[in-house]
């Protein structure tokens, strides 16, 4: 079973040079970019905040808070898998589950989460979770995308 079994939306992606701090492992700021990066594979799976001919969408995700948990410290070269997942989708929120699994360790170097929140950007507030979005990460999470 592959760590990463449970996440229906996973990207992979070289570590780069640059993504090095002085202390010579990968910043911990990069985690949270690829966990964005992951987030938004998985927006686009759902089309949650897909904009219509350009314009804004009148209600999409807006990330409320996140958080990394570093197992293991990452150097380049290296490749690692990101996973995103959904778990406790409420009335107008849910969270992301996220795993980043080093190839050159073969174990999970960090796992984090994100409270996304339902908002309407037109009216400047929360709104509620719409009803194909909800449906769509039940499919998605079900394996029946």
């Amino acid at each position: 079973m592959s760590e990463l079994d449970a996440f229906p939306v996973t990207l992979r992606v070289p570590v780069a040079w640059g993504d090095m701090d002085a202390f010579g492992h990968v910043n911990n700021t990069v985690y949270l970019r690829w966990f964005e990066s992951a987030r938004i594979a998985y927006f686009e799976r759902i089309r949650f905040g897909q904009s219509v001919r350009g314009a804004p969408p009148k209600v999409g995700p807006i990330l409320a808070r996140t958080q990394a948990i570093y197992k293991l410290p990452l150097t380049y070269p290296d490749t690692v898998d990101v996973g995103a997942r959904v778990t406790d989708v409420e009335r107008d929120r849910f969270t992301m589950l996220y795993s980043v699994v080093s190839e050159r360790h073969a174990t999970v170097a960090c796992e984090g989460d994100g409270r996304i929140i339902s908002y309407d950007y037109q009216a400047g507030a929360k709104a509620a979770l719409p009803t194909e979005v909800r449906a769509a990460i039940e499919a998605l999470e079900a394996g029946k995308e």
